[in-house]
């Protein structure tokens, strides 16, 4: 098999093709970093397959762990669901099992016990606390834990909550500004209950709001959110609106207040946002209230023509990498799924030029409402493509 250089993976396992999702023409973002390369070349003499060792992968991005390790039949845990994707087409492009690999979701009971625990750092601390306090009952004390990170995602606060919930730690030596992290489970620590899912009272309202361990803004209403909850648009009559990236689900749940007929579709590629609004959802308005809610990538599980109006905060960053990649293409598949005169509304900091995609892909676009950080804008489906 011929693997383009700029894909290949070449670690003591072997050499793999590996490849990002979303999938865009010619991209130059690797679909593994530095840390991946070394929490593998480190296993490269202590993992032998005659040992069969039961092996737990935690945040694995996009699969590169999975793929290298997939004769061990590993177990994957992620919120992810681009990164199970990921997952189960690298494993195809390199002629392996599917199977080999079992894709487990970050709010699923896990298996255990486990001789190997090797995790990603994830960039939010609390998703790494609540993952650490699910895999205690599940460890031994011979049980090696490793977390691979950059050196950059990889501060104090990670040694101390290891420390905390699974016992003394020790470190490697920066390769290519990569670290790893090992820590030794300790039998004799009181591990507390998970904090997550937490509450509060959004504000000006009876709404009670959960949020899971990967929620973004979990403790309270962000700014942008509030800016974009004043300007949220009102449609006569049943219509079907998608809460798109929904996060814990706060722009749909507010768009079901004002537009009562409406059908309200919630999708993330979060496990746990998509639990977190769902919660929310039948929490403020019962199970009668007509919803859907999808874990999937974007609008791709959408047919054409079947929205009335799309509502987006877009990420502007994926893991590390920040760009406006994602952004654009949720903008063209709303294109494709909205009916005509049906509307996209988008929130997002002024810097970052939405306009000029929204232009091109619309034909023009209507600002709704700014303020000194953010802009509200609007773009109208004229045609049902």
């Amino acid at each position: 098999m011929t693997i383009k250089a700029g894909h290949r993976l070449t670690v003591a396992q072997g050499e793999f093709e590996l490849n990002r999702l979303p999938k865009r023409p010619l991209e130059l973002l690797r679909a593994w970093d530095a840390a991946d390369e070394y929490i593998l070349d480190s296993l490269a003499d202590d993992l032998k397959p005659a040992t069969e060792p039961r092996i737990l992968l935690v945040n694995d991005s996009f699969g590169a762990l999975a793929v290298a390790l997939s004769t061990f039949r590993p177990q994957a845990v992620s919120d992810s669901y681009l990164s199970q994707q990921a997952t189960r087409l690298n494993l195809i492009a390199n002629g392996l099992p599917e199977h080999g690999v079992k894709l487990i979701t970050s709010l699923e009971p896990l298996k255990g016990p486990f001789d190997w625990v090797l995790i990603k750092a994830p960039k939010t601390l609390a998703l790494l606390e609540d993952q650490l306090i699910r895999l205690h009952p599940h460890l031994q004390s011979s049980t090696k834990v490793i977390v691979a990170g950059m050196i950059k995602a990889l501060p104090s606060s990670v040694w101390k909550l290891l420390e905390r919930l699974v016992g003394p730690t020790t470190t490697s030596l920066a390769r290519k500004k990569a670290r790893l992290v090992f820590a030794t489970p300790d039998p004799a620590l009181v591990i507390p209950v998970s904090p997550y899912p937490v509450c509060y009272q959004l504000e000006g309202s009876d709404y009670l709001i959960s949020n899971h361990a990967n929620v973004f803004s979990r403790d309270s209403l962000d700014i942008g959110t509030r800016f974009f909850l004043q300007h949220l648009p009102t449609r006569q009559g049943p219509c079907d609106i998608i809460d798109l990236g929904c996060g814990n689900g706060l722009v749909g749940l507010m768009a079901a207040e004002k537009n009562p007929q409406a059908t309200i579709h919630f999708v993330d590629e979060s496990f746990m946002a998509v639990a977190s609004a769902k919660e929310n959802f039948y929490r403020a308005f019962g199970p009668e209230r007509k919803a859907t809610f999808r874990v999937g990538d974007g609008l791709t599980d959408f047919e054409s023509a079947s929205a009335d109006l799309i509502l987006c905060n877009p990420p502007f960053h994926q893991l590390n990498t920040v760009g406006d990649q994602i952004a654009n293409s949720l903008f063209m598949a709303s294109r494709k799924v909205l009916r005509k005169n049906g509307e996209l509304w988008i929130i997002g900091n002024r810097h970052l030029n939405y306009h000029i995609n929204l232009n091109r892909l619309f034909g023009k676009h209507t600002g709704v409402a700014a303020n000194a950080k953010f802009v509200i804008l609007k773009a109208i489906a004229k045609t049902v493509v």
